[in-house]
């Protein structure tokens, strides 16, 4: 791997203008919402962790690669790595976005690491984000993306336990639907989520992968309904890949005032995530 090459992205920047719309708002609210309350309208609240549909690859079709990615060596570098996974991130809600609000995406490449594990060579790339809207900085987010190369088998990462004594859990059904509903809503056309013979016959998972944002977006759900409001701060990073056709198991324990959540399937961790309030005078 030409990493002297790969760190020459370092630093490259990116600008893109989005909008949470009403009719956005509305298919977000009937795919993620609680049908038992109406969906926001123009000028409500954005729920946390929408505003990742507000900013869609626009890439055409023809320049996506096999596995449903725009194509590197843009913004992102050209990994010469196949599998590629949103691995973790780490968000600050700073102030509320609004619907039908023009929103404003600055984003750089902050650093570029390689590491080798026990499945061969991986490359991190971390990426920042500042999210902009109407009165000004409204999100600051981390994005790391994790690039593996793609195994011959299917060799499932350690499996870590649910904790045994939660202090709150839920469950909920990954149907087909949703992924691909997801999939849509974020433009995302990564084969592994709804195209069932790729995910099995060529990046060799077992079935369809739930989305790392999805699981990350129920997370933080189940915080703010612990909590009564939304965290100012939220941090999450994928242990283990989850798949379509089994419920997601939710779990949290309570830490020093922190909330530490966990997705799960047949008893063991998909992801793990952090949700911290900050005093309120």
């Amino acid at each position: 791997m030409d990493q002297v090459n790969l760190n020459a992205w370092e630093g490259r920047t990116g600008h893109s203008a989005g909008e949470i719309s009403t009719t956005l708002a509305t298919q977000l609210h009937a795919t993620l919402g609680n049908p038992r309350i109406a969906a926001p309208s123009f000028g409500d609240p954005v729920p946390q962790l929408w505003h990742w549909c507000a900013f869609p690859p626009l890439t055409p079709t023809t320049e996506l690669g096999r596995d449903g990615h725009p194509g590197l060596g843009h913004f992102l570098p050209p990994v010469q790595l196949e599998r590629r996974m949103w691995a973790g991130g780490a968000l600050r809600f700073r102030a509320p976005i609004r619907v039908g609000e023009p929103l404003e995406r600055r984003s750089s490449v902050r650093a570029i690491k390689e590491k080798v594990g026990k499945s061969g060579p991986m490359i991190f790339v971390t990426i920042d984000h500042a999210i902009y809207g109407a009165s000004g900085l409204a999100i600051e987010e981390q994005q790391d993306i994790a690039y593996l190369p793609i195994p011959s088998t299917y060799t499932p990462p350690v499996k870590r336990p649910m904790p045994e004594k939660p202090i709150l859990s839920a469950k909920k059904a990954m149907p087909e639907t949703l992924l691909f509903r997801y999939s849509a809503l974020t433009f995302n056309a990564h084969r592994i989520h709804y195209d069932l013979p790729y995910a099995k016959d060529v990046e060799h998972y077992p079935g369809l992968v739930v989305h790392g944002p999805l699981q990350a977006t129920l997370l933080l759900n189940a915080a703010k309904d612990h909590k009564g409001r939304g965290p100012d701060h939220f941090h999450f990073r994928g242990l283990h890949p989850m798949f379509a056709g089994v419920d997601l198991d939710i779990a949290a324990v309570d830490e020093d005032g922190a909330l530490n959540l966990m997705s799960g399937q047949s008893g063991h961790q998909g992801m793990q995530a952090t949700a911290i309030w900050e005093e309120t005078v």
